[in-house]
């Protein structure tokens, strides 16, 4: 219902407040805006339980262990003093994953309810991939059973506890309540009157009527020096910190529960706008990872070597503890040889990222908020003026009538569509911001279809949940329900959303999701949704639902043509299937700066590729070298944006002065040479999954250097960069892994691997390298935005490695449909090997669609090229072409340094063969 008019100014006063408390200075980080464990009962009372103490610990009843038809292993798992038994069942997936499902036993005792089962994130062709599991051999109270031909499970019964190890050695690989601290808190069908259910956080009551349902469990990766994942939360060290244990001072643990936190500390186990309980346990001899497909809040504990007293501490394991306010058991095991298998593993059951337009891969403009549609024209123009291009502009909340998402200010924005088609014409885009909270008016078409159709989430007795947001009261839709996501995408086609173009694409915002009067800043724990579902049992997966509804909604608006691109700020797993998401509401300091590498290439190992940070900080105003900085990084982001509050002073990038301008114009340049590099990279992340930007760790498994390196990251196999985090710094010492040289990206200047290097910190660009024995395609002419650039000429990068070899690919599309999945894309892979470059066809032939392009390669540089050849004969054709000393870059001032073959003019789409002479 609408507030009713005799409480209209009371609503308005608190609309007032609760704004004013959303401002920065209002909302710096509150330590006690948000609950802790010791505020949180499922966490204390787990993190204070002793390893094997449980009263009542799980047993496998041995005559209950079956094959079932499908090829799973199924069992039994009880306790006298539970109510009903637990149900086990174990199944493989290819080539060596374990999936391990434990819930209820409906079928001896009813409850009124049944736990949460989490859908639509794991691929749907999941059971379909299942492999056959052979009948398990049973000795002594422990029956082990084959995974593959390298690998074994190992269930001892009781207590219950599961290993999965080498087949032929026997050593662990994993485990799961190796240290007795598996607890299945059961459903109960009624309270107990001695017990109190409700619970308690500052103003707010949470009524849990269905009682206490957590779970926790101990999982231990063996072979792991460090082990890393579990995005989003602020921190400068990419693995995970130990939380508990020895040596470590007070901490909480990781928590894993989306909330909307302004100005988040760049060091906090703290969770913030997303979570993926992904796990990944890495060490010289192999990776592992361990995956819980549930989206109840979650804290996380990586116990330090020697927390549990009993054993001494085991070299090579690092023990963690899971515990889950609700859901079941839904977990995967994974084993690789190497921690790329691992990721390919993850993704083969989450889904491989969605392949993005190319025009996303480049860089984006925004602000919070871009006033008009003057405003729009001025910095747009501004790009022009000052030869800096970029490819989308956004608009934030403002750009709205009066937060209705779906319209215009027409006072602002009166001809939304011209505006929208004179930035296309530069071959430009813009987006627009559609948050999840509707405004409550009933003058409002949305809001009354929504309340007419019954489509909102409801509160605790069953009506539609209020809740206050940037329109003041606002109600959000149940995206757990199929048919109210469904209604949701419609709402973007032109007739639905006036005023949008087919150049027009989409940011969710606030998506966690975001409620200023409730809990945590967030939705009420027993808020109902579809199917009777409790808000706690689904909150991390809310702005899941919501992101895969608007991407399903660009998808239907052009008619299953056009690659959507939303930006989500809310994520779980299986988000990389729908689009992009960013780190946040970061500060305007050199310390979010530093953090931002390893969140951006957590967010990566966790089947992220495409993300970034907000270039210069959201809150704040950055110092001119703090945000010059900020752009060199940001440069080599998957996800590339420049973002500001709306208090903050304007920052378009030629507003610091002259040389500042110059410098970050310089920045932009190397991204947009580099974006034929990019796209490959992220075609091979829709395909396997392999991240774009990557800890060095990703590429070099066997070097311990790389294996806490948070400073220094790679960009794809072939690129390594390092930023400069701090204010007026004069050297800084970057680690080059690997046997094999490496090349400075500015002068191509060789330096050895496997060294650490003091470097003389220079103003207009961070230390940057290509490894050698790769090749890296570039695209040398600058133009507005990346798609005036389609058919300019490449260059390739070669630079070899000692055997004077080196290998790259290029991938091309046309940049925006899904012809590339009928085969319509080229895939050329570069083979440089006793003096002769060859281009290669890497392409499956068998698929329908084609893709060509006349598109050529103008230069071909030549690092570490020992010999003073002057020519250079192709294949077809016998034709000479010269060899010259030549720049790296094509900026004004670069001197001659490497050997570089002009104008050969082979097609990028034909086989060839360079040799030189």
């Amino acid at each position: 219902m609408d507030p009713p008019p005799r409480r209209l100014a009371a609503a308005q006063l608190l609309l007032l407040l609760l704004l004013a408390a959303a401002s920065p200075a209002a909302h710096a980080w509150k330590k006690d805006e948000f609950r802790n464990c010791n505020q949180t009962p499922f966490c204390k009372r787990a993190r204070t339980r002793a390893p094997h103490s449980l009263d009542a610990p799980l047993s496998l009843a041995a005559d209950s262990l079956a094959v079932s038809p499908d090829g799973s292993i199924s069992a039994e798992l009880s306790h006298p003093s539970r109510p009903r038994p637990l149900v086990l069942r174990l199944s493989a997936l290819p080539p060596h994953a374990l999936r391990l499902q434990i819930d209820e036993d409906y079928s001896t005792a009813t409850p009124p309810h049944r736990r949460f089962h989490v859908p639509d994130v794991l691929l749907p062709d999941l059971e379909a991939r299942t492999l056959h599991l052979p009948e398990p051999k049973t000795a002594d109270g422990v029956s082990t059973v084959a995974l593959s031909s390298d690998f074994d499970v190992v269930v001892k019964h009781d207590p219950f506890e599961l290993t999965v190890r080498r087949a032929g050695s026997g050593d662990p690989v994993l485990s799961f309540n190796s240290h007795g601290l598996f607890d299945f808190e059961p459903l109960r069908e009624s309270k107990p009157e001695d017990e109190t259910w409700e619970e308690h956080f500052r103003s707010h009551t949470d009524k849990r009527p269905r009682g206490p349902q957590s779970i926790t469990f101990d999982v231990s990766f063996y072979g792991a020096d460090f082990v890393y994942g579990l995005p989003e939360h602020g921190s400068t060290s990419l693995a995970l910190r130990p939380t508990r244990g020895p040596g470590v001072e007070e901490s909480e643990p990781y928590r894993l529960f989306n909330l909307d936190v302004f100005e988040y500390l760049h060091e906090s186990p703290f969770g913030l706008y997303g979570s993926i309980p992904f796990m990944i346990g890495h060490g010289a001899h192999g990776s592992s990872g361990f995956f819980w497909l549930n989206a109840a809040e979650m804290q996380i504990d990586v116990l330090a070597p020697g927390w549990d007293e009993a054993t001494a501490p085991e070299n090579g394991r690092v023990d963690t503890l899971w515990m889950a306010e609700a859901g079941v058991v839904d977990a995967f095991f994974f084993v690789g040889s190497e921690p790329k298998d691992v990721v390919k593993q993850y993704v083969s059951v989450t889904g491989t990222p969605a392949m993005p337009q190319q025009f996303a891969t480049a860089y984006h403009q925004c602000r919070w908020n871009y006033r008009d549609e003057a405003d729009v024209d001025g910095v747009d123009a501004g790009f022009d003026e000052h030869d800096i291009p970029y490819d989308v502009l956004w608009l934030d909340i403002e750009h709205t009538d009066g937060k209705r998402y779906f319209t215009w200010d027409h006072s602002a924005f009166p001809n939304p569509e011209e505006m929208q088609r004179k930035i296309a014409d530069k071959g430009r885009k813009m987006v627009t911001i559609v948050d999840p909270h509707i405004k409550r008016d009933s003058s409002f078409h949305l809001h009354q279809e929504a309340t007419d159709k019954g489509y909102y989430v409801k509160d605790a007795n069953g009506n539609d949940y209020d809740g206050w947001c940037w329109p003041g009261s606002s109600s959000y839709p149940d995206m757990l329900n199929p048919e109210i996501r469904e209604w949701w995408a419609d709402k973007f086609s032109y007739e639905s959303y006036k005023g949008s173009t087919p150049t027009l694409y989409i940011w969710n915002d606030m998506n966690e999701p975001s409620v200023f009067n409730g809990p945590e800043v967030t939705m009420p724990r027993d808020a109902l949704h579809y199917g009777d579902v409790e808000h706690r049992e689904l909150h991390n997966a809310y702005g899941y639902y919501f992101h895969m509804a608007t991407a399903d909604g660009l998808l239907k608006r052009g008619e299953g043509k056009d690659r959507p691109f939303v930006l989500s700020r809310a994520f779980f797993a299986g988000s990389q299937r729908y689009g992009a998401v960013w780190t946040g509401d970061n500060s305007a300091d050199w310390d979010h700066l530093k953090s931002s590498i390893p969140m951006v290439l957590t967010l990566g190992l966790t089947g992220l590729p495409f993300s970034g940070a907000d270039v210069g900080g959201f809150f704040g105003n950055p110092e001119p070298d703090l945000l010059v900085r900020w752009y060199q990084v940001g440069a080599f982001y998957p996800f590339f944006r420049g973002h500001a509050h709306h208090d903050t002073k304007r920052r378009e990038p030629w507003l610091f002065g002259e040389r500042r301008t110059a410098i970050i114009r310089e920045a932009i340049h190397v991204r947009y040479s580099l974006l034929p590099y990019f796209y490959t990279l992220f075609r091979e992340a829709s395909v396997t999954g392999i991240p774009v930007m990557r800890p060095l760790w990703l590429e070099f498994p066997g070097d311990k250097e790389t294996y806490n390196n948070g400073e220094a990251f790679m960009v794809g196999p072939s690129l390594l960069a390092q930023g400069i985090y701090e204010d007026g710094q004069k050297s800084v010492s970057v680690y080059l892994p690997g046997k094999e040289s490496w090349y400075d990206l500015r002068n191509g200047s060789p330096y050895k691997g496997s060294v650490s290097h003091k470097l003389q910190v220079v103003e207009d660009s961070i230390p940057s390298f290509q490894r050698g024995g790769t090749i890296v395609p570039r695209k040398d002419r600058f133009r507005r935005s990346s798609t005036q650039m389609v058919n300019d000429p490449y260059t390739l990068v070669i630079a070899l490695n000692s055997s004077n070899a080196a290998e790259g690919e290029l991938y091309v599309d046309d940049g925006k449909s899904y012809d590339y999945q009928q085969g319509g894309f080229i895939h050329r892979r570069f083979v440089f090997a006793d003096n002769k470059l060859t281009s290669l066809n890497i392409a499956p032939d068998n698929l329908g669609k084609k893709f060509t392009s006349d598109c050529v390669i103008e230069r071909i540089i030549i690092l570490g090229l020992r010999s003073g050849a002057k020519k250079a004969i192709i294949e077809p054709g016998n034709e000479e072409v010269g060899i010259e000393s030549g720049p790296i870059s094509l900026r004004s001032g670069s001197s001659p340094v490497a050997p570089t073959i002009r104008r050969p003019n082979v097609r990028i789409a034909d086989d060839w063969t360079i040799r030189i002479a």
